[in-house]
């Protein structure tokens, strides 16, 4: 046996043989002074307080953590609407513009069937013959332009 053994079965019989209940230890001595924190045993009211402040806690994490995955998703969604938006503004502008082109073809398709309801625009039914002048005998006549006759336009006539 090893002495650190011995040692140890020498303190429990000493225990044994003497009686703790007939010889209390005495607090009169205490090796440490001070005022200390106790921790007092819980009652079954502060049990149920701690679980439902601990409850509450959990939902309000959930409750914060399902408000920012909301606002994510909102913030998406405009997004998407800020792009239709703006795709729509596009597309109205065009329609615009080809809708005054369609304005612009359909005036000229109603010029156009007004003309045939009257016949203004025929085909000539007979043509007629002229014999040509005689070339040389055209002469032609050029004015004579001066440095006044050029500027004419820079003064305004």
């Amino acid at each position: 046996m090893s002495p650190v053994r011995v040692k140890i079965e020498d303190k429990e019989l000493l225990y044994r043989q003497s009686n703790y209940a007939s010889t209390p230890i005495r607090e009169d001595n205490s090796v440490i002074e001070g005022s200390f924190y106790q921790e007092k045993p819980m009652t079954i009211r502060e049990m149920v307080t701690r679980k439902i402040n601990k409850s509450l806690c959990f939902c309000l994490g959930l409750t914060i953590a399902v408000t920012f995955v909301s606002y994510y998703i909102a913030m998406n969604y405009e997004a998407k609407l800020n792009n239709l938006d703006n795709e729509i503004v596009r597309l109205n502008a065009e329609n615009q513009d080809l809708q005054a082109e369609l304005d612009k073809y359909k005036s000229f398709n109603n010029v156009d069937n007004k003309i045939g309801e009257f016949n203004l625009l025929q085909k000539a039914e007979k043509v007629i013959e002229v014999t040509a002048l005689n070339s040389a005998q055209k002469e032609s006549v050029h004015p004579i332009k001066t440095a006044s006759n050029n500027f004419d336009w820079a003064i305004g006539y």
